[in-house]
């Protein structure tokens, strides 16, 4: 019987025309502003909307989307406990996401002092797409990266292998 703990590597899939790769992309990551319209839903309502987000770039992970704060719905960001740490972009705090009675736990995240080179994501937020009831971008509802801890969004135009789902962990 194979060993399913075993290492296994990745044969990333050959961007087609007008497609990203994300073997392409570039570790440390790279942060970029997006002209895109990003529409965040969650409990029935729009919780954000912009056209001034950046990407995270980063090898074998689909681009994680961060908005500005003040692009989010009055109320909607609760600070919780819980921090984790990136050895690129620094300490993670954590926010729930809230409308009405409808709450995603810790489902929400923004470094409030990036490391060096990653300035750009201050007072950015980013969200898990699976935890939300839909992320589009330019109108384009995308798949949530899976795993629950990488919040990667997935669009038509980018192709994996991703990392994230059982398995990949050593990637």
């Amino acid at each position: 019987m194979p060993d399913s703990t075993r290492f296994h590597r990745p044969v990333p899939v050959q961007p087609g025309p007008g497609e990203e790769s994300v073997w392409d992309y570039p570790r440390p990551p790279r942060v970029e502003p997006r002209a895109e319209r990003i529409v965040i839903r969650f409990g029935g309502e729009v919780v954000a909307e912009s056209t001034s987000a950046v990407r995270v770039l980063e090898t074998s992970h689909p681009p994680v989307y961060y908005v500005p704060a003040a692009d989010f719905a009055p109320g909607v960001l609760v600070p919780v406990e819980g921090t984790s740490f990136c050895e690129f972009k620094g300490e993670a705090h954590y926010l729930d996401v809230r409308v009405g009675d409808h709450v995603a736990s810790a489902a929400a995240w923004t470094y409030p002092d990036p490391r060096p080179g990653f300035a750009p994501l201050f007072g950015m937020i980013a969200v898990y797409p699976g935890r939300m009831d839909s992320c589009e971008v330019d109108g384009e509802v995308v798949q949530a990266q899976a795993g629950d801890f990488y919040g990667g969004w997935i669009t038509a135009g980018i192709v994996g292998p991703f990392k994230g789902a059982a398995g990949t962990f050593g990637w």
